[in-house]
């Protein structure tokens, strides 16, 4: 029997403009990538020139059958000087905005996801008290330009990231018995490779090696707190500007679940990764959910992945039904609706996308049925893109990318979630 979804359920893909769209090069990141002995594994160069197939790749949204779109507008090429606002970036932006309507498409717009202009990071980055009213400014300036055709922003990508990071960290400490395992730095990187890249970051950004603050790098509880107080006014901002937006944050949350023993080290770990932030997110008009896997905490804390377990290229254990336990989890502790903005695997095996569509969705349409609030689905990711620090080797897409031409072939996965749409069932 087939399981039905509400009316208006928006089913789509996601993608971050750094990832995609190619040559950002007032971001921090692209300085990172292109320095001298940099630890990323390949500069983002062109991506996936999303930044000029855009109208092709929102055309092909809509031919799978699928109704809405997350993508990020990129604060670097609005904002590339502090206080200059670029017109004709904003006009770019409004473009993509308006292909999206041209499409039946209903945009799910992000204002930050992880990249930043290399301005902000000269001025301290993400640790810095005037960060928080610099973003709202940028907010309220993209806002007051484009509000009137974006119908839901998500302010911050994974607000809790650095949580989730080191979160990582202890994983592969536990997987590889290495301590100080870092996301996205090859294990093979010596401490004199590092020590000359941090060395060649501080000259590059002018500021020491250890205040180097870009969203991804380790953050203080100050900083933390910083990257929330940027929501709280950033959202003021956009409600002041535009009301009828409704607004949000996302934040990445692992299934955490706990062998015996280890039920106080995951009743932490909820804590540590969502439940200190509700304070933040009461007041949303919705929660962006991402979820990938689950996180499984004994006496002495996080476990590694089960022996025999399905890994995805990305180290995660493969594990679908971790979506509907967070969002169970989500909707008893915040009284808001959901909208899944993230969830997928990185894998080349196409078949196993497809699998873990289904299983994911099941546990969705299970949580629907019991009356959770769940606006939509959107999946990680639209098209096989630049994973920062990794490069371009780990394909979540539903769409596979020849970087040669930039061709883009659909792959089944891409049909599947698209004939899911359509039937607005599984």
């Amino acid at each position: 029997m087939a399981l039905l979804f509400p009316d208006r359920f928006l089913w789509g893909a996601s993608t971050a403009a750094h990832q995609v769209e190619g040559n950002n090069t007032n971001s921090d990141f692209w300085l990172m990538e292109n320095l001298e002995g940099s630890l990323f594994k390949e500069p983002s160069g062109s991506a996936v020139d999303h930044y000029n197939r855009y109208r092709e790749d929102i055309a092909t949204i809509a031919r799978l059958g699928l109704n809405s779109y997350r993508f990020s507008i990129e604060w670097a090429r609005i904002e590339p000087e502090e206080g200059r606002f670029e017109a004709a970036e904003i006009e770019h932006y409004r473009n993509v905005l308006l292909a999206c309507k041209e499409n039946n498409i209903t945009p799910v717009v992000t204002l930050h996801h992880f990249s930043s202009p290399q301005w902000l990071i000269r001025k301290g980055g993400w640790e810095s008290a005037q960060t928080p009213a610099r973003f709202a400014r940028y907010c309220k300036h993209v806002m007051s330009e484009l509000g009137g055709l974006i119908p839901y922003v998500c302010t911050i990508n994974e607000a809790n990231i650095s949580i989730g990071i080191k979160k990582i960290m202890k994983r592969m400490e536990a997987q590889s018995k290495t301590p100080g395992a870092q996301v996205g730095l090859n294990t093979g990187d010596s401490m004199s490779q590092m020590q000359k890249y941090f060395a060649e970051l501080s000259k590059a950004f002018g500021v020491p090696p250890t205040e180097v603050h870009s969203f991804l790098a380790p953050r203080s509880e100050q900083g933390l707190a910083t990257i929330f107080q940027a929501h709280m006014e950033a959202k003021g901002a956009i409600r002041q500007i535009s009301p009828q937006t409704q607004v949000g944050v996302t934040l990445s949350l692992y299934d955490i679940q706990s062998k015996p023993g280890g039920e106080e080290q995951a009743a932490h770990a909820w804590k540590e990764e969502f439940l200190q932030f509700l304070p933040y997110l009461q007041d949303d008009d919705f929660f962006g959910l991402q979820n990938y896997t689950r996180a499984v905490y004994g006496p002495e804390g996080i476990l590694p992945v089960p022996e025999g377990a399905e890994i995805t290229q990305m180290g995660n254990e493969y594990y679908p039904e971790g979506l509907e336990a967070v969002v169970r989890y989500v909707s008893k502790q915040l009284n808001i609706p959901i909208i899944i903005t993230e969830n997928g695997i990185a894998t080349d095996d196409d078949t196993r996308r497809v699998a873990f569509i289904d299983r994911a969705l099941k546990g969705v349409h299970a949580c629907i049925a019991d009356g959770i609030q769940v606006l939509g689905y959107m999946h990680w990711s639209l098209m096989d893109n630049f994973e920062w620090q990794l490069g371009f080797a780990k394909r979540f897409g539903l769409i596979e990318v020849d970087r040669t031409t930039q061709e883009r072939t659909v792959k089944p996965s891409g049909i599947h979630l698209g004939n899911i749409a359509k039937l607005n069932a599984l």
